[in-house]
């Protein structure tokens, strides 16, 4: 691996403006961007938010689509010394203002028209937007209470390059960086708290690993608010000289369209969009042959699809790994140059830096061979749950192992085949779900007396949620209904896609869900 030869993201701006100067950064729409040019809008826009009264410290959150816009609003946060609060796309009004009033953001970056979506609309039924300094609109229009990034943009005048040049030195590899909300099994989403070196060094690596090279044409269809898009994605372009070509909706049609019209080289995702590129009935139709690169993980993938890659799109290198938010997005990877039945197969061994094993009930390491809850020690573990010692200290142990709660069997070479989940975790098209979130929210629905949601199998989804609903006395609810309430009240991801009606939901001795016969019983009765 080659050491950085930086500690912060800001450092790692500098840095590549320094190595690839005038080389294409990022491409989207209009904007055709250098390296330095890049450097520019984002010093510009930490400038704009040190005269906002942003200080070292503060959190500022993002809450929009993969945009040029993004990169730069949020690499000014880092730059300014302040901590980059991403939002998921997907959350409902409740479900982002919890997050900003979690980590007590001072500005909101935002979109008004996302997929129709107006995101500043949907934070008026909250308490949020009063606790906020300002909101400001990346792209949509404004209304009387926000601001936009233009305007935004030009207070940047107001900052005189010794303040600009002292904050932007100060940050250090041990700050907060991101603080990254990943779903809890309470019920409500927590932040993870990840630091400038941990991300830096890791991603410096993972871009290694992959070989990920300068000149690269990089389409992020991950999205930006992930850990996937924004480190694996942003900051390892700037790591290695590649080109950032954001992707905002991922479409099938557009992204093989612009494959071909963008040059991409280099296309991440689940293992769901190879194989709806690979199933598509014009696929001999587009020019596939620029691409050199895929990443991928979060789901089972058949061997076969593997080779397919690499024989029907052209992929010279197909690379899987695994990760979770608490450990800053990384634990283990393969490696290129794996045969593909280890590729397919398992998640990859640690990756430089980090130690993994499989432990039993008992903390103690089982054998080889052996089932056990993965556990993941290093640089990359986060300091901890922003505002919840309980939950840190249940999820780091004392001798600092994270406690993934991912069930997994480690083969002789180290690498890690993930088997099942402890805490019931399913994930539905590359987006991790939490039941107990989820069921927290039904039970709002006044014709439900319990719920008990389960992920079973998906061919095109990785993994469905199924609801087993007991109506509440005197109700006959409808599963349709239930549905649909269930998309206005969460994130799509999240809502499961079918509800099955039971009179009593199964427990053990100690009035558990026995949720095992429920997956069973979902999977036989499946009827979608």
């Amino acid at each position: 691996m080659d050491e950085a030869n930086w500690r912060t993201i800001p450092e790692l701006i500098d840095a590549s403006c320094t190595t690839y100067g005038d080389q294409q950064a990022l491409v989207d729409g209009e904007v055709d961007w250098s390296f330095t040019e890049l450097r520019q809008a984002i010093h510009q826009a930490a400038k704009s938010l040190i005269v906002t009264g942003i200080q070292a410290g503060d959190r500022v959150a993002i809450w929009a689509p993969n945009t040029w816009e993004w990169v730069v609003a949020a690499l000014g946060v880092h730059v300014a010394g302040a901590v980059l609060v991403p939002i998921n796309t997907r959350f409902k009004g409740r479900e982002a203002a919890y997050v900003l009033e979690q980590t007590e953001a001072k500005i909101l970056f935002a979109v008004t028209d996302f997929l129709d979506i107006n995101y500043v609309e949907l934070l008026k039924e909250t308490e949020a937007e009063k606790n906020l300094n300002e909101i400001i609109i990346l792209r949509g229009n404004q209304n009387h209470a926000t601001t936009l990034f233009s305007e935004f943009l030009e207070r940047s005048s107001g900052c005189s390059e010794e303040e600009f040049t002292q904050r932007k030195d100060a940050v250090a590899g041990e700050d907060l960086c991101h603080i990254m909300f990943t779903s809890g099994t309470t019920g409500a989403p927590k932040g993870a708290m990840l630091t400038h070196t941990a991300i830096v060094r890791g991603y410096n690596d993972w871009a290694d690993i992959i070989g990920l090279e300068q000149g690269d044409r990089y389409l992020i269809i991950n999205p930006f608010f992930h850990s996937f898009g924004l480190n694996a994605g942003i900051l390892a372009c700037l790591m290695k000289g590649s080109c950032i070509l954001p992707h905002p909706v991922f479409d099938v049609q557009q992204v093989m369209e612009r494959v071909p019209k963008d040059q991409i080289t280099m296309l991440p995702g689940p293992p769901a969009i190879y194989q709806t590129i690979l199933n598509h009935p014009n696929l001999e139709n587009f020019d596939m042959s620029s691409l050199r690169l895929a990443v991928t993980g979060a789901a089972a993938i058949p061997v076969e699809m593997i080779i397919q890659m690499r024989e029907h799109l052209g992929f010279e290198k197909v690379v899987t790994g695994y990760g979770l938010t608490e450990g800053s997005g990384l634990a283990t990877m393969c490696r290129h140059d794996d045969d593909p039945e280890i590729i397919a197969n398992t998640s990859g061994r640690a990756m430089p830096g980090m130690d993994v094993k499989i432990i039993n009930d008992d903390g103690k390491e089982v054998e080889r061979g052996h089932p056990g809850e993965i556990v993941v020690k290093g640089y990359n573990v986060m300091l901890g749950y922003l505002n919840d010692p309980e939950q840190t200290a249940e999820t780091i142990d004392k001798n600092g192992w994270l406690h993934t709660g991912d069930i997994g069997i480690m083969d002789p070479e180290g690498n890690i085949a993930i088997t099942d989940r402890k805490k019931d975790m399913y994930i539905h098209g590359g987006f991790n779900v939490y039941p107990a979130e989820v069921e927290a929210t039904m039970l709002r629905h006044p014709q439900i007396g319990q719920v008990s949601v389960v992920g079973i199998a998906d061919e095109r989804m990785g993994e469905i949620g199924y609801a087993f609903v007991v109506p509440t006395v005197g109700q006959i609810p409808d599963a349709e209904e239930i549905i649909n309430w269930c998309r206005k009240e969460m994130a799509n991801y999240k809502t499961p896609r079918a509800i099955e009606f039971l009179e009593t939901l199964p427990l053990n001795a100690s009035g558990k869900v026995l949720k095992y016969e429920l997956r069973e019983q979902a999977q036989a009765n499946r009827k979608i």
